[in-house]
């Protein structure tokens, strides 16, 4: 499952995936945030930016005692996931990719704070390859050159791979690939 990193600040522990948590476009993503501490507190603050390289972080949303205050401009696509500090995105958009900011605040006796960051990096999956031949008669007889050309028009990650009756093909005297 995960592997979990803790983050200590005086007697707050915040709790968030210690890797990269990887979401498919056009779905939602859950990011999963705990928090615990050893005092007594009349308030707690919740508060999620967000940031991409090379641009300043930017409030998402923030709750106080589990009043959530939303930034208008997203108050329909992250969501705060009581009673934790998780956070919901939804729909994922490949813009949404870079890390995401979460900082809590607890005031007692004084204030403890800490705060984590998650990275977020989107998927998008891989269309329908099409596959074009050269001659586009595919048909060349005893001698001559057959082309295969394998596209895909949307898609993260691809990796091609060329198969003859169920099994992998190698580079050899009859094959090359590019």
């Amino acid at each position: 499952f995960f592997r979990f990193y803790a983050g200590i600040c005086s007697a707050l522990k915040l709790t968030v995936p210690s890797h990269t948590i990887h979401g498919i476009e056009g779905q939602p993503l859950h990011l999963s945030v705990d928090y615990n501490f050893n005092a007594t507190a009349s308030e707690i603050q919740i508060i999620w930016l967000f940031e991409r390289s090379h641009s300043n972080p930017k409030y998402l949303l923030g709750s106080v005692n589990q009043r959530v205050v939303p930034d208008l401009e997203y108050q329909h696509k992250f969501t705060l996931v009581p009673p934790n500090a998780s956070l919901r995105i939804n729909p994922l958009h490949l813009s949404d990719e870079g890390n995401y900011i979460v900082k809590v605040n607890v005031r007692g006796n004084g204030t403890i704070a800490a705060s984590q960051k998650i990275q977020v990096a989107v998927d998008v999956p891989v269309t329908k390859p099409t596959v074009h031949t050269e001659p586009s008669s595919g048909v060349v007889e005893y001698v001559g050159n057959i082309t295969l050309k394998c596209t895909v028009d949307r898609g993260t990650r691809v990796a091609y791979q060329w198969m003859k009756n169920g099994k992998r093909l190698h580079a050899g005297p009859n094959y090359s690939f590019s």
